[in-house]
């Protein structure tokens, strides 16, 4: 989408480009794509809750992903509403409590957004979760100073993890992964996210990957198999691991996270590089203390992303499906 139809008189924007803005973030990424949240638009202001039936109480019991993927839906709505000519006004957490109730959104007239917007609004429908093995991005040292830029009005720490960390990095990938494996609680719910293909949630067989591609990744989540396959047999996993952290462990902190990482992943995208949020590690204790050891500030690790490249040949990934706008709440 580009900035092309501003708003001329209209004090806000009518319920056809509210419905229209929401379906862009929709595609929004959350945890299992499991699309976490819940929208309405009472005429005047768009309200955003999340969605307590969608809570994965075995990976996520407090919350803390999911309250991160409606911070992500939240800022792909405001970027997209931005490049529409609107301003978004945002309250988050307006009521205390009510902690499922997450944030209010006000709109008045925006003749001239900052540059950026409409790249990122555009990014919004390339983006992916390339959890393939990637090649180094391009330009990383220009591309570092603007994420950290998009992030810090968030108070999100944005590092980049030395190259000389990868092993180690692998090794609290695998041992998150390996705390999980006897969890039935979790394996179940896994399953049950990842069990289905063709349908508006969850991440379907094409989106995985098989044993042999995560063992050229190193730092992924470990999924239910797929069918044996060796995607970009030729490369071995080059992609930048970045980590999001916060001074603070909060539900605000938790919101911002979501939001700071929206804001990487389609500035990433727009910069032409493949991107994967990764979780896993900071899903269990042991991760996220060993992570924290690694961070500058020592401060709380809320997730990785990967960021590389890869090469015009290869085959994206199927586009995961997404649910529609009524699905996710009411516009009026």
């Amino acid at each position: 989408m580009t900035a092309t139809a501003r708003p001329a008189t209209r004090r806000r924007p009518d319920e056809p480009a509210v419905t229209a803005m929401l379906a862009l973030a929709q595609r929004a990424p959350s945890v299992h794509n499991t699309q976490p949240w819940r929208w309405h638009f009472d005429g005047e202001r768009l309200h955003l809750f999340a969605d307590p039936d969608r809570m994965l109480p075995a990976t996520d019991p407090h919350g803390r992903e999911q309250t991160i993927s409606c911070g992500a839906v939240l800022h792909h709505a405001r970027t997209a509403f931005a490049d529409r000519g609107w301003h978004t006004d945002t309250v988050r957490l307006p009521e205390p409590a009510r902690p499922d109730y997450l944030a209010i959104i006000d709109f008045r007239p925006w003749a001239d957004p900052p540059a950026g917007i409409a790249a990122r609004a555009a990014a919004i429908t390339r983006r992916y979760a390339d959890r393939l093995p990637m090649g180094r991005p391009r330009h990383w040292s220009e591309l570092v100073p603007k994420l950290q830029r998009l992030t810090s009005p968030h108070g999100i720490h944005c590092d980049v993890l030395a190259e000389d960390l990868r092993a180690q990095l692998a090794a609290i990938s695998d041992t998150a992964s390996a705390a999980r494996r006897d969890d039935r609680m979790y394996q179940n719910e896994l399953n049950w996210w990842t069990g289905s293909s063709g349908t508006a949630e969850g991440i379907p067989p094409g989106s995985r990957i098989s044993a042999a591609e995560l063992s050229r990744v190193g730092v992924a989540r470990e999924f239910p198999s797929v069918p044996p396959s060796d995607r970009r047999p030729d490369r071995v996993d080059e992609a930048r691991l970045l980590a999001l952290s916060t001074p603070e462990d909060s539900p605000a902190s938790w919101l911002h996270t979501g939001e700071a990482l929206s804001a990487v992943l389609l500035e990433c995208t727009a910069a032409g590089m493949n991107t994967c949020p990764v979780t896993h590690l900071t899903e269990v204790p042991s991760g996220r203390r060993a992570l924290a050891a690694l961070l500058p500030r020592h401060d709380v690790p809320q997730v990785l992303v990967r960021v590389g490249t890869t090469a015009d040949r290869d085959p994206q990934p199927p586009i995961t499906g997404r649910r529609r706008v009524g699905e996710v709440g009411t516009p009026i």
